[in-house]
């Protein structure tokens, strides 16, 4: 990875953190994306003092507004005229239904639309340093729902349901842009770390917390997909899958309802004021 930059959202912490461990290891340039830049440093520090690598930076961006989020990518650009891979990993979970200051629910807007919207203002700079990977983490398909007219949950929100959708989302995300992508020499995949042991856990109901917690895996064990899929080249040629254990799974259930995947890219090419095509 000597020679590649990466970038990592939600590099802070849990999964995210430790792709970004690895891949500075590995001698990657690595960009953390943190919403909160002290943290951020701190990661960027401890990620660069175990790697004994320089080349660690933190990008700092609230991925929950798009204006920052356009803010975020031209300051990228900026330092870098080139983008290798893009880790698209941040999420929260959160009880209560919340509305940004632009007017978009929350957890959409952080864990869907904010990568949606980043990684198109990013593409052309991936296709430019071609060969390059876009890695999402997602979940497997099983069980999750969506529903195009009630994206803001104004009706029926649980933290559940508002979280299940946006991994349902970037999987429709990720089969799209990968046909999208054909003959670029940019793919896209998306993985599924299972239940992983980080900080996310504690903004779940008590018990759900408890319950996760007693068969979480480590934040090692579920960033190990994504280190697979930003470096190994076994899936150098393959794009729009779904991987879990650096293996690919099926996809299954909504996600290959016809036509549902491109509806989503226009309606998200909409919200995030971006034209798709």
């Amino acid at each position: 990875m000597k020679g590649r930059i990466c970038l990592v959202t939600g590099a802070n912490r849990g999964i995210g953190f430790e792709t970004a461990r690895a891949l500075a290891k590995r001698g990657a340039a690595v960009v953390l994306l943190c919403r909160d830049a002290a943290k951020g440093e701190a990661a960027r520090k401890a990620i660069a003092d175990e790697a004994k690598n320089p080349n660690v930076e933190v990008l700092a961006c609230d991925l929950s507004l798009q204006s920052d989020i356009r803010r975020a990518a031209a300051e990228l650009k900026a330092r870098h005229d080139k983008l290798h891979v893009l880790v698209n990993c941040a999420g929260i979970f959160l009880r209560q239904r919340e509305v940004t200051a632009e007017g978009v629910e929350r957890v959409w807007a952080t864990n869907y639309l904010s990568h949606f919207l980043l990684t198109h203002l990013l593409l052309d700079t991936l296709k430019a340093s071609a060969p390059a990977r876009i890695i999402n983490v997602a979940t497997k398909t099983m069980g999750l729902k969506l529903d195009l007219d009630n994206l803001g949950l104004e009706k029926g929100y649980s933290f559940m349901t508002a979280m299940g959708r946006t991994k349902l989302a970037l999987i429709l995300f990720t089969m799209e842009l990968a046909r999208r992508l054909e003959g670029t020499r940019v793919t896209v995949n998306a993985m599924h770390p299972g239940v992983v042991k980080t900080e996310l856990l504690n903004d779940l109901p008590g018990a759900l917390a408890f319950l996760f917690g007693l068969f979480a895996r480590s934040p090692e064990k579920g960033a190990s997909t994504a280190i697979y899929l930003a470096t190994s080249p076994e899936v150098e040629a393959i794009s729009g899958k779904l991987f879990a254990d650096e293996k690919q799974v099926a996809i299954g259930g909504q996600a290959l309802e016809p036509g549902l995947a491109e509806r989503l890219w226009k309606v998200s090419g909409t919200m995030a004021g971006v034209s798709v095509g």
